[in-house]
């Protein structure tokens, strides 16, 4: 035994000093980027040796990295003068610089998880995009605009440290479901413009290339078109979440009623409202069996998209509900991104 170990240790050294004497007389030229070793060589000998399964790879898939909680903002809040938003970002490792996307959760207006969405974003990322996903200031805490500005300054934060994170400053993206949709929405209709750019890093614009909007919202005042009477209701109430995003909580010095008390404010936080010929190419898509926001939702922006001569598309996912695993298949996958390779690449 104590032979077979002096062996292995024998042939490793020879290996060693004949790998440096072979670089040393090839002055400028690299090294093999992988050497073939004969790993059983030195043990072959050894009684009952038994030889190992070989798995032949190819190596095409690119390894990605999670960089969490970098934080791209801090803002007031309920009396604190620096809360910190975060992001987390997936990040291929390869030299060239990448397109960027940004991920917006949804939640209903009251919740902003930035671990959602993980398929999705990892199929993103896997197919060469830097993907950041957000946490932002959500109801009753928050009202609309302040979100959107969090949107908004997490677009230019990546676009401030592009070199930092391999990102291409110009080509930049969005893609959000639910609330997220709504937010990504309204971030590709005020693209071109500095509506609702405020904080930090204004050097830099907010502007995006493209924009996915998952089952979003578009007209606050009609979450609850095409359910019953009962729900319709529920969504004119002063509790209904999308009336604390636009009014705001009345303890806290916000209007007191439904989303129809200030027609005029849910008017302003509609994404249809700030449609020009500079908003972003918009890819929608929603479930059939959604029964938390209607699908004529994501119809709504997109005939106003079509009207003003907006490139976009809209898809229905048959069966699909709010959210679910129909948004996690390839199929839809590929949608998503064969869009933003359409415009980001």
């Amino acid at each position: 035994m104590k032979q077979t170990y002096k062996k292995l240790a024998r042939l490793l050294m020879t290996t060693m000093m004949t790998g440096g004497l072979m670089l040393a007389g090839q002055t400028g030229m690299a090294a093999p980027a992988q050497p073939t070793v004969n790993v059983d060589a030195a043990t072959k000998d050894m009684p009952n040796h038994v030889a190992s399964k070989v798995l032949d790879v190819k190596a095409d898939k690119t390894e990605v990295g999670l960089i969490s909680n970098v934080v791209y903002e801090q803002v007031p809040s309920r009396g604190y003068a620096n809360v910190p938003m975060q992001m987390d970002i997936l990040q291929p490792k390869t030299q060239a610089k990448k397109p960027a996307i940004l991920f917006v959760t949804g939640g209903g207006f009251i919740n902003a998880n930035k671990d959602n969405g993980i398929q999705l974003r990892m199929h993103l990322a896997e197919h060469g995009y830097v993907v950041g996903s957000i946490n932002y200031r959500v109801a009753p805490t928050a009202k609309f605009p302040e979100p959107l500005e969090d949107v908004k300054a997490a677009i230019r934060f990546l676009k401030a440290n592009a070199d930092r994170f391999g990102i291409d400053p110009a080509r930049v993206g969005i893609v959000g479901g639910s609330a997220g949709g709504y937010l990504t929405a309204m971030a590709g209709t005020t693209s071109g413009t500095k509506t609702f750019d405020k904080g930090e890093n204004l050097q830099v614009t907010s502007d995006v290339k493209a924009a996915v909007d998952l089952y979003g919202l578009s007209d606050l005042t009609q979450v609850g078109s095409d359910y019953s009477e009962e729900v319709q209701a529920k969504h004119r109430s002063a509790g209904a979440t999308e009336a604390l995003w636009v009014n705001g909580s009345p303890v806290f010095g916000g209007r007191d009623g439904g989303i129809l008390a200030d027609k005029q404010a849910a008017e302003a936080a509609n994404p249809i409202h700030y449609i020009s010929k500079t908003s972003a190419p918009m890819l929608l898509m929603h479930g059939t069996a959604d029964t938390i926001v209607s699908p004529s939702q994501t119809d709504l922006l997109y005939q106003a998209l079509q009207q003003n001569g907006i490139p976009s598309e809209r898809y229905l996912v048959t069966g699909a509900a709010h959210g679910g695993k129909y948004w996690v298949q390839e199929p839809v996958l590929n949608i998503i991104t064969d869009f933003f390779d359409r415009y980001l690449k």
